[in-house]
């Protein structure tokens, strides 16, 4: 026996002495030795170890270490040499793959110091190799759970992120749907459902041949199925085989052959010790949930439980507050004869109350119809009651049959009298759809869009007021009334602010946006008012309540043997002239008769002339085609002044009073007569070339 082994415990055993290549050993490492001149390496029995090489297998040359050393790393670490060499280091250390004879990769890793004669010239390489494949592994798997660790700190970051702009329900499944919404949970589908009495409602699927659940719409909450069990149970689970799961719950079996996943957590949502829902998220070639994993869950579940159930108080509290706004708007709008009218209301997103924005329609005596939009201020319930009384006032007061101004004056001492500091902006018109005629007053609100038949647009100078309640408290209750004309197949529009302002911009940015879409948009009421909300109420953001009414007068074309057309030339309109003419010229070429062009773009720029000069207001022009007894051109102007013209017989040098003369001298016939509250100046044309005269 050795002294080592016969000494005893505590009597001083001496160890052996190891040299130099046996403690490399021990450690598992070699040593080589590389003569650069002479092409040669030299390997200790360590390191013949380390490479997995018998002595009859390595020639002693670096080129012999290629039965070990994969060719791409071979030439990685050749490169490694060459640049220390080159660049004068003195040291180099590098990673690589050694192929063991049974089959298996092993990391390795040498280091080496480059060993120089006095001119700098590298003659000899000294290093070590070691087996490095249990550090890089425990290195590989601290990477791996760091990069987990960061994967699902991101998880719930981006969660969190997107569901806390989440305000409705849909703004919660859109959340979780939408574009990288199952790239931000990490999963590969998901499916999201409600608690709705004894039922799981699905409101939410996301991925591939999920679609399929969607024919259980409702299913029971009974256990039957493993969604329904986590509810119930208030327990998660989660599953790596889909197909053993199926064997618990038959129910599940007809679906399992046609949804494309591995792996599934049935997670219960719960807020406030109830459960509200559940949430399925599906993997892809996943067999196992770590703790990390399933900790994950849980908490993307209580995130999802947080965002529905505030979601879910708003849509009520929302619910609520719309079905008190529709309450307090008219329930039905009265038929109109010689027109259409839409009315629309869509409530702010950003907020649980309801508002104090409202139009009507008002039947009114002579076969006239009222149109009012308005605007209570404030945005909650006592708007909205105020906005009913003064919406039920304001209708009381035009029934009677009083006149705009008066109609608005009586409102705005309504208002004052109410025990309340609100004051509200009202847009109210009288509409004669038979003669065309609009009487129009507003109070601190935006004014009429009008669209024309040749499809241009024109806000309308309308005079107005100070806003109800306002008016009456400085004792300026004065509207006053601005006429307009509508003639066939125009269309008239009253909005409240919410639809072409945002804060931060100016309004008249928001006005030109609802002219254009106005031009652009189709002709009917309900399908302009249905486009105007679509491009504006979103584009703004729904950041406030809109109520808008379109009114379109019918057109009137005429018949095939007697056509029409209409125009409207405001005073203030430069254009108005050169588009009356220029549809004048087009009439006549569609109709056939191009050759009275000339005559009637002369005559009815005289007439336009005199009434926009000589009254105070715009003009309407009528064309129309009179087949009986001779076929002839009739031309109208008509205006708001009751001052009828003269022909006047002007000196040489006047350069004014030749208008009628005009006329008389194209025209076969003219005249003058009374319509209403104004005058239509007339001319005629013979269209078979018939001899010319006064009227």
């Amino acid at each position: 026996m050795a002294a080592a082994e016969r000494d005893g415990p505590g009597q001083g055993r001496q160890s052996p002495v190891t040299g130099p290549g046996e403690r490399l050993a021990l450690n598992g490492m070699g040593s080589f030795e590389w003569d650069l001149d002479a092409g040669t390496l030299a390997l200790d029995e360590a390191g013949m170890a380390v490479f997995d090489l018998e002595p009859g297998e390595f020639d002693g040359t670096p080129e012999g270490l290629g039965l070990r050393i994969p060719a791409k790393d071979g030439t990685r670490l050749a490169d490694t040499v060459v640049a220390v060499l080159e660049n004068g280091e003195e040291t180099y250390g590098a990673y690589f793959t050694v192929q063991r004879r049974d089959g298996r990769d092993q990391w390795t890793h040498t280091q080496g110091r480059v060993l120089r004669d006095g001119t700098a010239h590298p003659y000899r390489i000294v290093g070590i190799v070691r087996d490095a494949t249990g550090e890089l592994a425990q290195a590989t798997l601290l990477r791996k759970l760091e990069t987990a660790r960061a994967q699902q700190t991101t998880i719930v970051q981006r969660t969190t992120e997107a569901l806390s702009r989440a305000v409705t329900v849909d703004d919660v499944t859109a959340a979780l749907t939408g574009a990288g919404a199952l790239e931000r949970l990490g999963a590969d589908g998901l499916a999201l459902g409600l608690v709705e009495g004894g039922t799981i409602k699905m409101i939410a699927l996301s991925g591939e041949t999920l679609e399929i659940l969607g024919e259980r719409n409702l299913t029971r909450l009974d256990g039957s199925l493993p969604l329904s069990h986590a509810v119930l149970t208030r327990q998660a689970r989660f599953v790596t085989s889909l197909t053993a799961l199926g064997e618990e719950f038959p129910l599940l079996r007809e679906y399992l052959a046609r949804i494309q996943y591995d792996a599934a957590a049935y997670l219960p949502l719960i807020a406030q010790a109830k459960a509200i829902g559940g949430l399925v998220l599906f993997y892809r070639r996943r067999s196992e949930f770590s703790p990390e994993e399933r900790n994950l869950c849980l908490g993307l579940a209580g995130i999802v439980a947080q965002s529905l159930q505030r979601a879910l108080l708003f849509d009520q509290e929302r619910e609520f507050a719309t079905g008190l706004q529709a309450a307090m708007l008219p329930r039905r709008i009265p038929e109109i004869t010689g027109g259409e009218i839409a009315v629309r209301y869509h409530s702010a997103w950003s907020g649980r109350e309801v508002g104090g924005d409202w139009y009507d329609v008002i039947a009114l005596p002579r076969d006239r119809v009222g149109i009012v939009v308005g605007d209570v201020q404030g945005h909650d319930t006592h708007a909205a009651a105020i906005m009913g009384q003064l919406r039920i006032a304001l209708r009381a007061y035009a029934g009677e049959g009083h006149p705009p101004s008066t109609v608005l004056a009586r409102a705005s001492r309504f208002l004052a009298e109410l025990d309340t500091e609100r004051f509200a902006t009202c847009m109210y018109a009288q509409v004669d759809l038979e003669t065309g005629g609009v009487r129009a007053v507003r109070a601190g609100h935006i004014g009429p869009l009008i669209r024309h038949t040749d499809g241009r647009t024109g806000w309308p100078n309308v005079r107005g007021g100070l806003p109800l309640g306002l008016a009456s408290v400085f004792a300026q209750e004065e509207f006053p009334e601005t006429r307009l004309d509508l003639v066939p197949g125009e269309t008239l529009v009253l909005c409240t602010d919410g639809l072409v302002e945002e804060p931060g911009t100016a309004i008249t940015q928001g006005m030109e946006a609802l002219a254009h879409a106005v031009r652009s948009g189709p002709q009917g009421a309900g399908a302009l008012a249905d486009h105007l909300l679509d491009r504006l109420w979103e584009r703004w953001g729904s950041g406030d309540d809109v109520a808008l009414l379109v009114l379109r007068r019918a057109p009137d074309p005429g018949t095939h043997r007697a056509p029409r057309i209409h125009q409207y030339v405001h005073q203030a309109d430069p254009e108005g002239l050169s588009e009356a003419r220029y549809a004048l010229r087009q009439a006549l070429r569609d109709w056939g008769m191009p050759d009275l062009a000339d005559d009637v773009e002369l005559a009815a720029g005289e007439l336009l002339v005199n009434a926009l000069l000589h009254t105070d207001g715009g003009a309407v022009l009528t064309m129309e085609v009179l087949p009986e007894p001779v076929r002839r051109i009739r031309l109208w102007v008509k205006d708001r002044s009751s001052v009828w013209p003269r022909r006047r017989s002007p000196g040489e040098a006047a350069t004014t009073g030749r208008g009628l003369l005009l006329v008389d001298a194209l025209a076969t016939h003219w005249g003058v007569e009374s319509r209403g509250d104004g005058k239509a100046v007339w001319c005629e044309f013979d269209a078979t070339g018939g001899p010319r005269g006064g009227w």
